[in-house]
Parts: structure tokens; sequence; C-alpha cells
């Protein structure tokens, strides 16, 4: 072994343990070995950044994005409820959850798929009065399951298709991944829905600065525009879109007349609608049921820079005995009154009507550059920034729309998945689908410099000659065994990997070393390449090893070691089925 080779292996078996230490970030462990490898010698200075160039980072960077704009949209709730209505017990949910987030994740960033639906998975449990703890992890294997299927449905995909190229000159296709992703996602389906029970049920331990600042009751105003699918339902129908978080206390017709909302009252147009609740339950009524929070609203709140805010107001607050009406808010200032809550106090005047008292907490929209100085003169206090949806805008089917598009032009070859992510990406902010000033908050920095700097390091391991090494030992092992037990060699020491290093980085170092195993038996390298993907996207030990499983973890309340309980079984599932599927569809 020579000196670069050793310093090669010295410094990822470093990193490594830093990983698992976990006293410093992954970001940060990843430059400061990228910093050692330049500093030895085995990384040419030159090379340093070439990864921030790569089409990894390009393609997961986009994805983000697009992730989060089809999270903001909020079509997916509709989906569900729309097609689904009448799934009620735990196991239905958990099978609709689950298929939902692994389809979704063959096509989007599995993170993404994954955020999409937890708050869906809290509203079943919590209607079904069952910890989320049950859903929550088995969506998140059913999202690494899920992007097994395609080429761009997660990182080490598309790295094992990048390797391949390097070796045949042909890359793997977009759906040279669905036999082998397909079956294992099916089997993986099945036994989540049979054994969830091996979870234990918990509580959510680590709760969130927004359950520190809970706000229940606050009331909003919504007229019904001609084009309103409300129009002709009945009250408790527009209610149920709030999934029983709020309800319609107030009718106000065209012509100012009060009417009460009865459950079988018919919603008209141009009607106005009082509206009560939690503040997600607000913004799916009016979201999903089509409402307008104002009429002018459009002209002067239509940029980037609009935004929403809650604050309190204060005791010498300026506010204080005069309503929105009375300060003509709208006019003076380009604000919207959206919504406002009281201690224990239910509103039947009209919104514009309330008279501000100290206390009070109000939602504003505005400009966010003006917002902020209003506040101070105002004496009011602007709550911890959250993540509030009421009075975004969403643009519908606008971001699947985008989202089919580039699937679509993948799969025909018509571009290249890194070109097709970045331009749905680019059109996703033009649409303003993502307003310009949330773009960069979406893009995971840590993840993207990680892979930035692990890409060079793990080449390392190429350019010096350690993947020949690596790959001499391990076909020295194998020599003795079939194909399918070389195969499930090299599945089984990924996964053993991929808990304790990133994904991407697991495939890094592996792929090479598959190949080179791959040529030294005389085999065919592309069921060699998948086996490295499939193990690196199968880990479902640690809650460290793959973000979504990080995701999961604190709204679960899960402990480290609930995670084996069920990946443990899934992970021999996995390597059961994965074996004999890929001797099947690529022979070697």
């Amino acid at each position: 072994m020579t000196t670069p080779q050793l310093l090669a292996f010295g410094i990822i078996f470093l990193m490594m343990v830093a990983f698992v230490w976990g006293r410093w970030r992954y970001d940060l462990v990843a430059a400061g070995a990228l910093l050692a490898a330049v500093t030895v010698g085995i990384v040419a200075p030159e090379d340093a950044f070439s990864g921030l160039s790569d089409d990894i980072v390009v393609i997961v960077g986009s994805a983000l994005i697009v992730s989060a704009a089809v999270a903001r949209s909020g079509i997916m709730e509709v989906a569900v409820r729309r097609f689904a209505p009448n799934v009620s017990t735990p196991r239905a949910q958990l099978i609709l959850l689950v298929v939902i987030v692994t389809v979704l994740s063959a096509f989007i960033k599995n993170i993404g798929a994954l955020a999409i639906m937890i708050p869906i998975a809290f509203q079943m449990a919590r209607n079904s009065g069952v910890s989320p703890s049950l859903f929550l992890m088995p969506m998140s294997f059913g999202s690494l399951l899920g992007g097994l299927m395609t080429q761009i449905g997660t990182s080490p995909n598309i790295i094992v298709s990048r390797a391949r190229e390097d070796l045949t000159g042909i890359p793997f296709s977009m759906f040279d991944f669905t036999p082998v992703g397909a079956a294992l996602a099916l089997a993986g389906t099945i036994f989540l829905a049979l054994c969830y029970r091996l979870l234990p049920e918990r509580a959510n331990q680590s709760a969130s600065m927004d359950k520190a600042i809970e706000i229940k009751n606050y009331t909003t105003e919504a007229r019904v525009p001609a084009d309103s699918p409300s129009i002709g339902q009945t009250v408790a129908e527009v209610q149920r879109l709030g999934g029983g978080q709020a309800m319609i206390t107030g009718i106000v017709a065209a012509n100012g007349k009060r009417r009460l909302p009865l459950p079988d009252s018919i919603v008209k147009e141009d009607e106005l609608l009082l509206l009560e609740g939690e503040p997600d339950a607000l913004d799916k009524i009016v979201a999903q049921g089509k409402l307008a929070f104002s009429k002018r609203r459009d002209a002067k709140l239509a940029s980037d820079s609009t935004g929403v805010v809650e604050a309190i107001v204060g005791e010498q607050s300026s506010l204080i005995g005069r309503s929105a009406r009375e300060l003509t808010l709208f006019d003076m200032t380009g604000l919207n009154l959206l919504a406002i809550s009281r201690r224990d106090k239910r509103f039947t005047e009209r919104l514009a009507e309330i008279k501000f008292q100290n206390g009070d907490v109000i939602v504003l929209q505005g400009n966010l550059k003006e917002l902020p100085e209003l506040l101070r003169q105002w004496d009011c206090l602007p709550l911890v920034e959250r993540n509030l949806k009421l009075g975004t805008v969403r643009n519908g089917l606008v971001p699947l729309v985008i989202l089919a598009l580039a699937m679509g032009s993948t799969a025909l070859g018509l571009v290249s998945v890194p070109l097709a992510f970045f331009a749905a990406a680019l059109l996703m902010v033009l649409t303003r689908t993502v307003p310009v000033r949330d773009v960069y908050s979406h893009l995971d920095a840590p993840i993207l410099i990680m892979l930035a700097a692990l890409i060079p390091v793990s080449d390392s391991l190429r350019t010096t000659g350690a993947t020949d090494l690596i790959a001499g030992w391990l076909s020295g092992t194998a020599s003795v065994l079939p194909s399918f037990g070389a195969i499930a060699l090299l599945m089984v020491t990924a996964m053993a990997v991929t808990p304790f290093l990133n994904n991407a980085a697991t495939v890094l170092v592996m792929a090479p070393i598959a190949a080179t195993f791959a040529t030294d038996l005389g085999y065919q390298p592309e069921a060699f390449l998948m086996a490295v993907a499939i193990g690196a996207g199968s880990d479902f030990l640690t809650p460290i090893g793959h973000q979504c499983n990080t995701l999961v973890m604190g709204p679960g309340g899960y402990r480290f070691g609930d995670y084996w309980r069920l990946g443990l079984p899934l992970s021999f599932l996995v390597v059961l089925v994965a074996v004999p599927m890929l001797l099947l569809v690529w022979p070697v």
C-alpha cells in the first residue's frame, strides 16, 4: 500500500469517525476533510472546488426548490381529501400515506415528498386518535424506497448512472431503476402495512416554537368570488375543508344583511364568511374553497416583497380602541388585516370593525420592508417567525405542471436531468410559485456544501489507486462466492456504511469499487452498481444516515434505538428481494 493510499484511507476513516461522533455538523466535517486532502496532496488544489459545479449539486439544489413549490401549493391536501375522503382506520391511513410518499419520492426529492405529507399525517393522526409516531417513520422509510425507482429519485441513483457512463459510455436512463425499485417499494409497503406495530407509540418530546406560541382562535373573513367552488355548498361542507379545526361563525350577504351559519345553509356568491379557528385550518378553507381575503388585495400586495407577519398589540399601542376601518389601514399603509385573535373571545362583528385591545394578536399582510417600522411606531411586538401560510399566494396546479414537463423532457431524452430540474426550479420562481425572497431558505446549504466537498475527497480513492486495492480485497473475499453472493456482499457493505456517512457520499466511495470489483470477477457491472445504489439508499437503522429519518425524529418523538426495530427486518427484506431481482433484470 502506497503512502497516498494510506492517506486517502486515513482521511476518509477519520471523516467517518467525525460523522458518527456528531460533535461537528456534517458540512464542516466534509469541508475539513477536503482541506486535509488538499494539504497532504491527494487532491490537487485546482480540483478542490470541482464539486461545486458537479451535476449532483445542481440536481439536489434544484429539486429542493421544486419540492418546496409543490408543498407550498397545498395541492396534495386537496388531492387526498378528494380521492380518499373516507380513510379513517390507522392501518388504511398508514397505507395511503406510505403509498403517496413512495410514489412522490420517485419523481421529486424524497425529503421534499416527505415534508409535503407530514402535515397530512398529523391531521390523520389527530382525527383517528393515534400518535403521529405510527405514521412518520414508515413514511420516511417509504420515501427512501420510492427514491430507488427512478434515476432522479435519490442521489445514489444519479451517481451510479454517471459511474456506468464513465465505465461503458452509456449511463442508466430515467426508468432503468424502475423494475427493481418498484419491486422493493411494493414489498416494503406491504411489510410496513403489516408490521408497523413494531414501533412503540411515542409523543413529540421536542415541542417547537410554533407550539409554544400556539394560537387557536384566530378570526378572519373571506369573500366568496364568482369562480369559487364553495358556491352552492353547505356551511358544513365548506367547514370540512378545515379538517374540523375551523368553523364559520357568521355570514354577511352582499346587501349587508346577516344570517345564521346553520350546517345546511347554502353558501352564495359574493357573501362574506366570518371564520374562526387555527391558522392552518383557516388557510385550507380559504385556499381550497378559493375564497378571497379582500377585493383590493391584489393591486397593492402582489409583489415578491409581500409577506405575512404576526404581532401582539402592546400596552401603549396607538391602535388600541380603534378599528382597521377607522384607521383606514389599507389605504394609509397598504397593509391588509388578515386575522385577529383575542383570548377567550369569539367575535361576531366584521374584521374591519373590531376595535383593537392590548394583547390582541393580529396577522398583517404587506411589504416586509415597511412592516418592521410600522410595527415599531404602533408599539406592536412581532412574534417569532412561523411558517404561516394564511394569506400567501399559491398557484394551484402550476408546480405539478412544471414538474411533469421536467419529468417528461428527461424521460424522452430531450434534455439532461440537471438542466431539466434547474429549468423547473427557475420556472417555479418566475411563476411566483416560490417567492424570490424564500428561494435560498429552501436550499439546504449544509447538504450542498457537504456534497461539493466530498466529491473530490471520495475521488481521491480512485486517483490514488485505493479503489483498486479495495476491489482486490473484496474480489478475494468474493472469489469463492457465486454472483448473487458477490452482489449481496456489496449491498450489505453499502448498507453498513450509509448510516454513518451520507448516502451520496457512500456511493461516491463505493461505486468505483463496485465497477472494479465486477471487472476483476469478469461480470457485467450494472447489477453491482445498482446493488451499491440500493444499499446506500436503504438506510433504515439510524436517524443520522439520511435526512428523511432525521426529519421525523423530533415530530415523532422517536429515540435513537427505535429505528432498528422496524428498520432491521426491512433491511433483510430489501436484500432478499433486491438480489434475485437484480440478477433477473441485469444478468451478469
